[in-house]
């Protein structure tokens, strides 16, 4: 890879993009020996103008940005990187440091809530409530939305047969949490089936 390192005076912007998702991340610089440092270790480091030294991502939260793929833009002066992040990459806590929780659309910031109703065990929630009764419950209640949606299906109500739509998909979403699956794991199998 032929980083021209010259243009910005010893620095190339990097972008940082969820190997998974695709959202951008974050925004930092990095100097030919951050870059050699980030290519042997496969963990993100920049190089810090405020520090004015070599910084890895995540050296004192641990929300390290474990290295993917490598991508050298057309005029050389630009890396793209692909990362797996452990935790937040923002230090303000957010997934992303352009205060986007996810780019993947609703569903997946539904799957968040799911997961934060469970995780934090709010009693007040529904989710959490079926969540407690179990997988057999979970899954029952999938079975009858599934149902629902069908008998919806075959009349003309589009309303209906939309909520019914909705209420399938919170549900499945529970599924997914209580046999400890994501939505990105199924949509890989859909995308290797494409």
């Amino acid at each position: 890879m032929n980083i021209d390192f010259t243009k910005g005076d010893g620095l190339v912007p990097v972008i940082i993009q969820n190997n998974s998702t695709l959202q951008v991340l974050m925004l930092g610089y990095m100097n030919q020996e951050a870059f050699l440092k980030t290519k042997k270790e496969k963990k993100v480091t920049f190089f810090s103008r405020s520090k004015n030294r070599l910084w890895t991502k995540g050296e004192e939260s641990g929300n390290f940005l474990f290295v993917k793929d490598i991508k050298i833009d057309c005029d050389n002066d630009t890396v793209l990187i692909k990362a797996i992040p452990k935790g937040p990459t923002c230090h303000k806590g957010t997934t992303s440091c352009f205060a986007e929780e996810t780019s993947k659309g609703f569903l997946y910031e539904l799957e968040r809530i799911v997961s934060n109703r469970i995780d934090n065990d709010i009693e007040t929630s529904y989710t959490n409530k079926l969540f407690k009764r179990g997988i057999n419950k979970v899954a029952q209640k999938v079975g009858e939305e599934a149902v629902e949606l069908v008998i919806e299906a075959k009349d003309d109500n589009d309303s209906l047969f939309k909520n019914e739509a909705a209420d399938l998909l919170y549900h499945f979403v529970i599924l997914l949490k209580a046999k400890g699956f994501t939505l990105l794991e199924i949509e890989e199998i859909l995308k290797k089936r494409s």
